[in-house]
């Protein structure tokens, strides 16, 4: 269980970002093994790989993250060998001697770090498997989060192989929707592909590499699993399917959607729509809006970035609770506040019990997305975290009408808006 604690945040020891990565220790190798092959059987997945014959560590490896079993496939596609990867901070509480020891390396989530690519570089030198997930969070619903534009540069800098691992029907398992318990979904597949050897990456730019890269990048788990006749018979599919589709697009009220079962429906005008097995929808009445999942979402962006162009965007203030998280002891509370979400970024004022103030502001510019947790380690609800180099909040609306699915759309939007208007070129897939 993760222990919430009240303390002095300001004299709280700070994470130990500098200390650098080792490779994986020898001992712990057959525990990572035995934890992930049970679920590639379980699952029945199938891993193809693609012009991998001969490629050896050093390299770096990117995948797309979807669900905690993308490290189970990611361990057995990299067998025998075993990769360096890149975790949140909220990973390693209660476990950072266990993590480091696996050869992890701590990042604080959308936040301009050198001392990352110092450390991936370490791995690097060290003859190991440089692991990233480039999307920065799980998927909200199956589809391409974006890529941060200095993919492309950090690919050139390291002069290795990149290879690329690309999951499906992870999503459709485990919906970062709903992850109160996996689906069974069988089989699944991935696709272990050396994309750029370090011939191809002195050749190209990185424009070009970020183009690629963008390209296999592109994967959508509810059209996999219409096309392979994928069947989810779960009872409560559905539940929790109102955290990304907030808005009825029958009415149009926002944040009044609910589900229950196999059910998705407004209560505000009262439509509700059937999740069939095969993971689309059907109105039970009248016309079916978005039978496909992810376009709905899509249509929810869309209407997000007219609210930013018309400059009309913002979560007004809204109550909140807030934690801290200096290290990966625990959870330190700090009190009640206030979030606003708008054009000028996010700002979170927060009030202790014993009346100290801290703010937190992130301005667009510094922010290309943001991560959104959905009843986050089924504590509090859901929460946005914000992050500097030195602690990340994690903050709670409450007694509100909100959507963190709302603001993580809204993060991304603003800031193309902002590289729009500062002459900036926006490349579709790129942040």
């Amino acid at each position: 269980m993760v222990k919430t604690y009240k303390a002095d945040v300001e004299k709280a020891e700070r994470f130990d970002m500098v200390k650098k990565p080792v490779r994986c220790r020898w001992f712990l190798k057959p525990l990572g093994w035995a934890l992930a092959f049970p679920n590639i059987v379980k699952h029945k997945t199938k891993i193809t790989k693609t012009g991998m014959e001969g490629v050896k560590p050093p390299y770096l490896l990117l995948g797309n993250h979807n669900a905690f079993f993308d490290m189970s496939v990611s361990v057995a596609s990299t067998f025998p060998h075993f990769g360096n990867y890149v975790v949140a901070i909220d990973g390693f509480i209660g476990r950072e001697g266990l993590l480091r020891n696996i050869g992890c390396i701590c990042k604080r989530k959308f936040t301009s770090d050198t001392l990352l690519i110092r450390h991936l570089r370490h791995v690097i030198k060290l003859g190991g498997i440089a692991a990233i997930y480039p999307e920065a969070r799980y998927s909200l619903c199956g589809t391409t989060a974006p890529l941060p534009e200095s993919l492309g540069q950090m690919c050139k800098l390291f002069r290795v192989p990149v290879v690329t691992l690309i999951c499906h029907g992870h999503h459709i398992n485990h919906p970062f929707w709903n992850t109160r318990h996996e689906r069974g979904v069988k089989p699944t597949e991935a696709e272990m592909k050396l994309l750029f050897t370090p011939e191809d990456l002195e050749k190209l730019s990185a424009d070009e590499i970020n183009d690629r890269l963008v390209k296999e990048f592109q994967y959508d788990d509810f059209r996999w699993q219409k096309e392979k006749q994928i069947r989810v018979d779960c009872p409560d599919r559905a539940v929790g399917l109102e955290k990304i589709l907030y808005q009825c697009p029958c009415c149009k009220k926002e944040f009044g959607m609910r589900s229950e079962g196999t059910r998705l429906f407004c209560t505000a005008c009262k439509k509700s729509w059937n999740m069939t097995e095969y993971g689309e929808l059907e109105a039970e009445a009248g016309e079916t809006e978005f039978s496909h999942i992810p376009d709905w979402y899509e249509w929810e962006r869309e209407n997000v970035k007219k609210e930013v162009a018309d400059g009309t965007y913002s979560s007004g203030d809204l109550p909140v609770t807030v934690e801290s998280l200096p290290n990966s002891k625990g959870f330190i509370l700090l009190g009640k506040g206030v979030l606003r979400h708008d054009d000028s970024g996010f700002r979170v004022s927060v009030t202790t019990d014993e009346g100290k103030e801290y703010v937190m502001e992130k301005p667009v510019p510094s922010m290309y997305s943001c991560h959104v947790e959905y009843e986050y380690l089924f504590r509090h609800g859901d929460c946005v975290d914000l992050n500097t180099l030195e602690d990340t909040w994690y903050v709670y609306p409450y007694d509100c009408d909100f959507s963190v699915t709302k603001m993580a759309l809204a993060t991304e939007e603003l800031y193309y808006d902002y590289r729009r208007k500062a002459g900036k070129p926006c490349r579709p897939g790129l942040a």
